[in-house]
Formats: C-alpha cells, sequence, structure tokens
C-alpha cells in the first residue's frame, strides 16, 4: 500500500501574529512554523500502516524552501520520502490542483490530510482533491483500518460517530482520535540522522487558477473589561445581562 501525507507548514499555536503592507500579508518574523496538528495525527496514522502492514510512506507540501525543515521532521518521524511542489500555497483549489497532480503521478492509495490547517482553517483541500482525482473521501475521520482494498473509517459527525466502508484509493480528511495525542512521535537523534539521507524532491507547479486571495487581515478585537457581580445580588446580573450586555 501507498501512502501520501499531506502536510501544512503553519504557525505554532503559541507565536505572536502580526501582519504587514496595511495588514495584507502576514508577518513571518519571529514566528516558529511546525507541522499542521491535524496533519500530525494522519502521519502517525501512516507509520502504524508501515510498521504493521509495510505500507510505504511519502509526505507532500505545496510551499517554499522555507517548509522543507517541516518535511524534514515528518522524515524523521518516520515517512519514507518527502516531496515538495515549489510554489507558494496561496488559496484552497490552488493547493489541492497541486496535491492532485503529486496523487495522480505518484498512483496512491491512501491520501491522509488534515480536515483543516490551524492557520486558514479552510477545510476544503482534501474533499478537492478527492473530486479532481476520483478517490473516494471521508472527512472528520477519527478512526481507519485497512484490509486489502477495503477501508473502514469512523468519522465524527454531528451528536454521535458513523462508521463506513469504502474501497481504495481513499483520501481522508483526519482529526484527533485518528491517533490520541499521547501517540504523537517526537523524532528521536536516530530518525533525525536518518532523515538527514531520505530523498526530498522538488517539483514545479502545475498551472491552475487561482479562485480566491486575501485582501485584507484583521486581529480579534481585544477583550473588555471583567465586571464582577456578587454572588448574592442575582438581580443585578439580570440587569446587567439585560441592559448591558444584551444577552438576553
Amino acid at each position: 500500500m501507498k501512502i501520501l501525507v499531506c502536510i501544512s507548514h503553519v504557525p505554532d499555536t503559541t507565536s505572536k501574529i502580526n501582519f504587514t503592507d496595511g495588514d495584507t500579508k502576514f508577518d513571518t518574523n519571529g514566528v516558529q512554523f511546525v507541522i499542521n496538528p491535524n496533519d500530525e495525527f494522519g502521519l502517525t496514522r501512516a507509520m502504524w500502516f508501515k510498521e504493521k502492514q509495510g505500507a510505504t510512506v511519502d509526505v507532500v507540501n505545496v510551499g517554499g524552501p522555507e517548509t522543507e525543515p517541516t518535511l524534514r521532521k515528518a522524515l524523521a518521524i518516520g515517512a519514507d520520502n518527502a516531496i515538495r511542489v515549489n510554489t507558494e500555497a496561496t488559496d484552497g483549489f490552488y493547493v489541492a490542483k497541486q496535491l492532485a497532480k503529486v496523487v495522480q503521478d505518484g498512483g496512491y492509495d491512501l491520501i491522509i490530510g488534515g480536515r483543516e490547517s490551524i492557520d486558514y482553517n479552510g477545510g476544503m483541500v482534501p474533499g478537492m482533491v478527492a473530486a479532481i482525482t476520483g478517490a473516494n473521501f471521508i472527512n472528520t475521520c477519527i478512526g481507519l483500518e485497512i484490509e486489502g482494498d477495503t477501508a473502514t473509517a469512523t468519522r465524527e459527525i454531528d451528536g454521535g460517530k458513523e462508521t463506513a466502508t469504502t474501497k481504495l484509493p481513499l483520501v481522508v480528511g483526519g482529526q484527533k482520535g485518528l491517533v490520541e495525542e499521547s501517540d504523537l512521535r517526537i523524532p528521536n537523534m536516530r530518525g533525525i540522522m536518518m532523515a538527514r539521507k531520505k530523498p526530498l524532491t522538488v517539483v514545479e507547479p502545475v498551472e491552475a487558477g487561482q479562485e480566491t486571495k486575501a485582501v485584507q487581515f484583521e486581529k480579534p478585537a481585544p477583550k473588555g473589561d471583567v465586571k464582577l457581580v456578587s454572588p448574592d445580588n442575582v438581580q443585578e446580573l439580570i440587569d446587567l445581562l439585560h441592559n448591558e450586555a444584551k444577552a438576553i
């Protein structure tokens, strides 16, 4: 089984976010980048298939040379090969077209991506890749087993869980639950050294339209002052919620 894990290069959630050029561009100065958490759950699950079923695991990212440390970390975790599509990741459709070309050229059986990235939270790329390549698609996936060419997946739905079976090739939009946080792997020294020798192939992008663009960014408004109300004064709380906060 050939597995491709799509890796997004995203800012660490503890990073301080700023914008430049009149709030039209993201300021990367001083920002630490990591593997998108939803993608890391998928990569860890792919490692399980590699160890238990002999699968080969490639990772792919759409981005410039600055994303290669993130790909090298994925290789250190255990991926066999890395592919970088040499273009800026702009909108979801453009990224999906690049990934679909890698999928088609590589003949992958299983493509795992995060259900969304934690930077733009678009939640559209895995579904688009499935549509372009003609593969089956399961989103919000929290459990996955493969037997032969049949996949059994559990996905999160409103108010519960749903289990579905489908045939490969399959695109999965994974999230926490596909593996648990305690199962995530930290690269050890041996893995880091081996990653330096593993192939990292750079491919040029295909022509694809860009359907959207970011016009301007805006930070959330700062939190307002807090008013403390005595637990004995319920009427004052009701008045504040009704007349000031307009919550009731």
